[in-house]
């Protein structure tokens, strides 16, 4: 996807403020079961194609609105993660603005999950 200048700029500044996880590292926490919020920022038809195992969806659209009611503990560990890593750089971005103090933007998204052949959940 050809993204225009200025969303990669936008983009390019919010990964300046936030911390980037690997989809190695969210597997591995996975599998030691470690307790976080592992959410999917993407489209609602996006999530509903397909999406990693585990995840809970909360759309970009609506993550400023509705977080604070899905998780009202600030300092909960949150990873999220959208198509390559960009929608969830600029929801990270803006968790944090609202106080969130750990979250983090899994880098390559669900594409780089795919690639890694992590376990995927789609409707039956």
């Amino acid at each position: 996807m050809k993204h225009s200048p200025g969303f990669l700029r936008l983009v390019e500044q919010a990964k300046r403020r936030v911390k980037e996880c690997t989809v190695a590292d969210v597997k591995a926490g996975l599998d030691r079961g470690e307790q976080f919020h592992f959410l999917d920022v993407r489209e609602d038809h996006e999530f509903a194609k397909d999406h990693a195992r585990g995840a809970r969806h909360l759309g970009k659209g609506v993550i400023e609105r509705d977080i604070e009611t899905v998780i009202p503990d600030k300092q909960e560990k949150v990873v999220l993660y959208c198509g390559g890593g960009f929608r969830s750089a600029l929801a990270a971005d803006a968790l944090q603005q609202m106080g969130y103090v750990n979250v983090s933007s899994m880098d390559g998204g669900i594409r780089a999950w795919r690639e890694a052949g992590y376990p995927m959940e789609s409707p039956a």
